[in-house]
């Protein structure tokens, strides 16, 4: 029998998709991990495609390296913009991993066959979306198993997944019922958007494509593990390809480099923000690589976690809580428990209801925390290389674990982690964050620093990788260019400051020379107010280190004499607002100056600095704000005497002006600490006196900015004055000569306030 030529190209098509075999699966799923596993050991595939970039075929062989640990993630990122990137991230338990590993195995070629990550980043996703090749589906696209689960009652699409499929008798491939499944799926789902439904039939043209050519260049079976939503547009008879070329012809390309970076386990999680359709990368992992006594050998891990945490686990709690699992899942028809089984007998028995101690289990195992690793030989930009190499000289481990970090800076190694760190932190690489203390710090021999290290960071080291090969190099670069470029001279004194931290002698001298451009520019006394406190911190972080800093000593003063003569004018007729921003500036000052004058260089400083505040402590156009701040700032400094300030108080809270102004003198004087009313009879006397003389519209107008001055003292200073203003009239409060009290009155108010502060009241 002669067949004709649309005959003969049937027969062709039908041959070569009886050649293909579809594994539809589930992202990061461990079912269909072994699934995969045991249908390629069936099929014995010539050739193996999987779903990712398809111009990823130079670093797909380093999978089969020695070292390659997942979980590690395919990066792809635009070398003129590095933050242009995508990620594809693997687990141990990731179906497509597995497909890579069993071919490097079984020496089978394995290739992607995704859009090539120069189309993805072409026209990258918005900052904060999902990676490209993922984020283009909704829910249903990127999860349909999940769907289906949940249509058959499961929460946990894996256990539905062994349930049906991995515990199946009869030893036949799912793949090709999940194929079908899935096209059902597909023509009962609305279509996307044009621009998102031109994405996936591109996707899915490139895919065919892939498999074209693969069935051209060998004869035998040809395996293609992708997502199962799009199983049923690779699997039966394929449509002509010249439809799907012309679907792929002219699309948007840009130059892209790829690498394999560590990825962890939280960073699978789908509260990361890096989400993959899973939300227990722990428990996965355990599916996976624990296929026999799965929920005993589990229940074992809760209980070091618990005891981890110093809570009493014993092995009959372990033992109560797997009979409980394994009961809960006869109740709900499960052949065996899955995670949400096992968590509630673990929240029951383990942690008897305590939901603390169950977010513990949930932090550390069910979602966990693995770095991944990748070999000495795949490619890495310079910087990262000369990073990991430093790390490793100072002893500090790359750990995705947070945790803190004491240094000492009078030790060799911690004085090199401190430097490697803050050249790291002037980079824009946040491994590490030092305390909040600390950035406002005095220059000691002591940092603190907390450390985790998250996989975006490959991200922003090949960011920074344009500013040098070596961290010392590129910090260096990067601060002289912040220093260059800065648009305020506090900005400028900051690259000074990281410049001293970051030991980069190299620029120093660059970044002091645009130090004293920007400060004889700024005539703005706020602005070199704002400088001064990281000028001087600097230049005690340079006595730390032993780095000479005579010249930014000089540069200090010389900012302080600035700031001297500008004052008087800059605090003249301040609203509200601008009177309490002038007052924190003050404060900062001062205690910067405060800082300096240890120094005996600071000293003279200092002295102007007070000067210019005992100058303006006689002036009468101040806001109260302001002149109740310059008070007390002269009596802490010893400039003016202790009975001088109490005669000044009680001056501004007399008669003459509103009692709002009286309560700024007051907020202004007493803020930052209540120990000056504690042991200063006077004072004390001076502001009872005034609160107690208010009428009830002036005691409602000042109420405000009272509370708002007192709240800031500490606990225990506010109990003490407490104790002092009841000790005012001999113990009995603040009655004076010729008042009485009007004890039923006094009994209920007495009785609010106790059930206010949870005290018992005899009446």
């Amino acid at each position: 029998m002669t067949l004709t030529a649309p005959e003969t190209r049937a027969a062709r098509a039908q041959a070569a998709a009886d050649r293909v075999a579809v594994l539809g699966i589930r992202h990061h799923g461990p079912g269909s991990a072994r699934s995969v596993l045991a249908e390629l050991d069936r099929l014995r595939p010539s050739a193996v495609l999987i779903e990712g970039p398809a111009d990823a075929a130079p670093v797909l062989p380093l999978a089969a390296e020695p070292g390659m640990e997942p979980p590690v993630a395919l990066l792809a990122y635009a070398p003129d913009s590095p933050r242009v990137s995508a990620f594809w991230p693997f687990a141990v338990f990731s179906p497509e991993w597995q497909a890579l590993v069993w071919a490097a195995r079984h020496q089978v070629p394995a290739r992607f066959c995704d859009l090539p990550a120069a189309v993805m980043l072409a026209t990258p996703p918005p900052a904060g979306e999902e990676p490209a090749g993922r984020g283009a589906d909704d829910d249903l696209r990127e999860d349909p198993l999940a769907r289906l689960a949940s249509a058959a009652g499961y929460d946990d699409p894996e256990r539905w997944w062994d349930d049906l499929v991995e515990s199946r008798l009869d030893g036949g491939s799912p793949f090709a019922a999940l194929t079908e499944a899935m096209a059902e799926l597909r023509a009962a789902t609305p279509e996307p958007p044009p621009d998102e439904q031109w994405q996936e039939e591109r996707r899915e043209a490139h895919m065919r494509q892939a498999l074209r050519a693969a069935l051209k260049e060998t004869e035998g079976p040809v395996a293609v593990i992708c997502g199962a939503w799009h199983a049923p547009a690779l699997a039966g008879t394929l449509p002509p390809a010249a439809g799907d070329a012309a679907l792929l012809r002219g699309m948007r390309k840009r130059r892209v480099s790829l690498a394999w970076v560590p990825w962890t386990h939280s960073r699978l999680a789908t509260a990361s923000g890096y989400g993959a359709g899973i939300t227990s990368p722990g428990w996965y992992h355990h599916l996976f690589t624990t296929p026999e006594q799965t929920v005993p050998r589990w229940l074992v891990k809760v209980a070091g976690v618990l005891r981890d945490h110093d809570l009493p686990v014993s092995s009959a709690h372990v033992i109560e809580a797997v009979r409980l699992a394994e009961a809960l899942a006869g109740l709900r028809g499960r052949p065996l428990p899955g995670l949400a089984e096992v968590s509630e007998a673990t929240r029951a028995v383990m942690c008897e209801g305590d939901e603390t101690a169950t977010a513990f289990v949930t932090r550390d195992l069910v979602v966990g925390e693995v770095l991944g690793q990748v070999p000495d030989t795949a490619p890495v930009v310079p910087l990262e290389a000369d990073l990991r190499a430093q790390a490793r000289v100072v002893k500090l481990k790359i750990s995705p674990l947070e945790r803190s970090l004491v240094l000492d800076l009078r030790k060799d190694t911690d004085r090199g982690r401190s430097v490697l760190l803050h050249r790291l932190t002037a980079l824009g690489v946040g491994w590490a964050v030092a305390a909040e203390d600390q950035v406002r710090g005095t220059g000691t021999f002591r940092e603190t620093w907390t450390l985790c290290w998250r996989p975006e960071l490959a991200v922003a080291i090949i960011d920074a990788a344009q500013w040098g090969t070596t961290v010392g190099a590129a910090a260096t670069a990067r601060v002289i260019d912040a220093a260059r470029t800065a648009a305020t001279l506090a900005a400028v004194t900051a690259a000074v400051e990281r410049t001293l931290l970051a030991d980069l002698p190299d620029a120093l001298g660059p970044v002091l020379r645009a130090l004293d451009q920007a400060a004889a520019a700024d005539a703005d006394v706020t602005q070199l107010m704002a400088a001064l406190p990281a000028l001087i911190r600097a230049v005690r972080y340079g006595d730390v280190r032993g780095t000479d800093t005579s010249a930014l000593a000089t540069v200090a003063d010389a900012v302080t004499d600035r700031i001297c003569a500008g004052l008087p004018a800059a605090v003249t007729s301040l609203a509200d607002d601008a009177a309490a921003r002038m007052r924190d500036a003050i404060d900062r000052t001062q205690r910067a100056l405060d800082l300096h004058a240890q120094h005996e260089r600071g000293r003279a400083a200092q002295e102007r600095w007070m000067a210019a505040l005992t100058g303006l402590a006689s002036r009468r156009d101040l806001h109260g704000l302001l002149a109740g701040r310059v008070v007390r700032l002269l009596t802490d400094a010893g400039q003016l005497a202790r009975d001088e300030a109490a005669r000044r108080f009680a001056a501004h809270l007399s008669v003459g002006v509103t009692a709002a102004a009286k309560a700024a003198w007051a907020e202004g004087f007493l803020a930052g600490g209540g120990l000056l009313l504690v042991h200063d009879r006077d004072l004390l006397v001076t502001l009872d006196d005034w609160v107690a003389g208010l009428n009830e519209q002036e005691f409602m107008d000042v109420l405000p900015l009272l509370r708002r001055t007192f709240g800031g003292f500490a606990a225990a200073e506010r109990a003490n004055i407490a104790d002092a203003v009841k000790h005012l009239s001999g113990g009995v409060g603040p009655v004076r000569a010729g008042e009485t009290v009007d004890a039923g009155r006094a009994a209920a108010v007495l009785a609010t306030v106790a059930e206010i502060l949870g005290a018992r009241h005899e009446g």
